[in-house]
């Protein structure tokens, strides 16, 4: 069986901007309403177990290892309203939710992919999400990433095609060059080109030597340079590496908790709740048809 974990707060936001914003009236919860109707897209389309995570709380324990990370300042209200309304949807819909308030949403998703890929029955493990952060959590053609917008899976070799570092290095490479969306900066003057050759020889930031000399990488542009910065910053890596790291230590109980039964009898209520009423008889009929 395959298993697809989704990640529910991008689902919401690329229903607000994609396919919400392109109708003149789309209606106070439409991102939610998109939400609920993708995730029945995938069973639709053959998905037996999922299950999906999202930030229920945007702020995090991370917050309090880095004052600049991610916060909620800034994130539109309708947003924010609607990511309790879509967690109550998605469960009426039938659908494992985990609603992240200490960690992310990032951590449950990651905690699951571990539990699934341990389960002899799971042939494959899909992240729904282009988040890079989940890249580590990726193991060869077994655990991937899935973009739906792109239609894009994302495997070992694709990681390394794209960040010149395997998945078991993708935090201490976030580390390195920082996330400008997640607000932490990485260490000075280290780039994604210095990041990706210095870590491919050495895996991780413990292992990287504090003198270039040692490094062995003679056509490394201002080597010198970074690996002062390094050894002057080695902490403040390792710090911006814990961020970056996804806690697998969540509860998201076992494969055979996610499989779709179809949906419970709140939804015909909450689809009307949500103007959509149309999301009712499509569960309804979509459980019919698969013998839910």
């Amino acid at each position: 069986m395959q298993v697809h974990l989704v990640d529910g707060t991008y689902e919401l936001f690329r229903q607000h901007f994609g396919q919400a914003s392109r109708h003149e009236d789309p209606g106070p919860y439409a991102a939610t309403v998109g939400v609920v109707g993708s995730t029945l897209q995938l069973v639709a389309d053959g998905a037996t177990h999922v299950g999906i995570a999202s930030d229920h709380v945007i702020e995090s324990f991370r917050n309090d290892l880095w004052p600049g990370y991610k916060t909620s300042d800034g994130m539109l209200p309708e947003l924010l309203t609607q990511i309790p309304l879509m967690e109550e949807a998605l469960v009426a819909a039938g659908f494992t939710v985990w609603a992240m308030v200490e960690v992310e949403a990032d951590d449950a998703l990651g905690a699951a992919a571990a539990v699934a890929s341990a389960d002899a029955r799971v042939t494959q493990v899909l992240i729904l999400t282009p988040d890079k952060d989940l890249g580590q959590c990726i193991e060869g053609t077994r655990v991937v990433q899935y973009d739906r917008r792109k239609r894009e899976i994302v495997d070992r070799d694709a990681v390394i095609a794209k960040f010149g570092v395997p998945p078991e290095s993708i935090a201490d490479y976030l580390a390195l060059v920082g996330d400008t969306a997640d607000g932490y900066p990485g260490l000075p003057g280290w780039g994604a080109k210095s990041a990706a050759t210095v870590l491919a020889k050495f895996g991780s930031i413990d292992a990287i030597p504090d003198s270039s000399g040692d490094w062995g990488l003679p056509g490394l542009r201002g080597a010198e340079k970074l690996a002062v910065t390094l050894r002057d910053q080695r902490d403040l890596a390792l710090l911006f590496r814990r961020i970056a790291t996804v806690e697998l230590d969540v509860e998201v109980g076992a494969v055979d908790d996610w499989c779709w039964a179809g949906p419970t009898p709140a939804l015909e209520a909450m689809a009307e709740r949500l103007g959509a009423p149309e999301l009712w008889r499509r569960a309804t009929s979509l459980a019919a048809r698969i013998g839910a």
